[in-house]
């Protein structure tokens, strides 16, 4: 088996993002904590209820943020909250991009003998924001920014600018969106594990899939790919 192509996510596997919406979510439940004890949980549920209005992203997590704070806060007067959530919402959209370690050589390496493709869902300017200050944007030889990942959304992409599924790999640190639509549609995939996870990326890993890794690091994705179809 030969692979031509790799496809690799953005967010959280070539550079950090929970982190920052993670921390975000903190303040928001330390804001409505006078309204509620479970702010937190409520916004995961919101978040999750829009998903398929707002897509994947910043605007769409503010935009939850405000919807939550408006139903906790009713009778009250939401104006210093929402002043609060769209600042922290333009924090968000400005946070610095710096590649997580290894991910430069790596990729280097990688586009030498692979057709490396960027595949991420989004937001279309800040997804274009955070690739233009990583720096990386030169070793892709195509990008993809996708209001979801599944299979069908797989085999287009790796057919366009690839030689199909079956000689592909796919790689990112979610195993709902990265990995398990991506062996559906036929590819390879490793999972590259963040320390952390949000909600709506939670899966189980498909132990024993042949076409299946787990990686500790970046770094070990060369010898992985050369191995199973370099």
């Amino acid at each position: 088996m030969t692979i031509t192509t790799v496809g690799l996510d953005a967010d959280d596997t070539l550079w950090h993002t929970e982190t920052h919406f993670r921390l975000t979510h903190e303040r928001f439940e330390q804001w409505l904590a006078p309204y509620s004890a479970t702010a937190g949980d409520r916004l995961a549920e919101v978040e999750g209820r829009n998903l398929r209005l707002y897509g994947y992203g910043v605007k769409g997590f503010i935009l939850s943020m405000l919807e939550t704070a408006m139903e906790l806060t009713a009778g009250g007067d939401a104006t210093p909250l929402v002043r609060e959530i769209l600042a922290a919402g333009r924090e968000l959209l400005a946070f610095p991009i710096e590649p997580l370690p290894g991910v430069e050589q790596a990729l280097a390496a990688l586009g030498d003998r692979y057709r490396l493709v960027l595949i991420t869902k989004g937001d279309l300017l800040d997804q274009e924001r955070k690739l233009a200050a990583s720096g990386l944007g030169d070793l892709f030889s195509a990008v993809e920014i996708v209001s979801e990942k599944d299979a069908e959304v797989y085999r287009r992409i790796f057919a366009r600018h690839g030689t199909g599924a079956g000689e592909a790999a796919m790689v990112g640190n979610s195993l709902r969106s990265d990995v398990l639509p991506a062996l559906q549609a036929g590819a390879f995939a490793a999972h590259i594990p963040y320390p952390l996870v949000w909600t709506h990326e939670l899966a189980d890993p498909p132990t024993g899939h042949p076409r299946f890794a787990e990686l500790a690091s970046i770094a070990e994705l060369p010898a992985w790919l050369a191995r199973v179809g370099g």
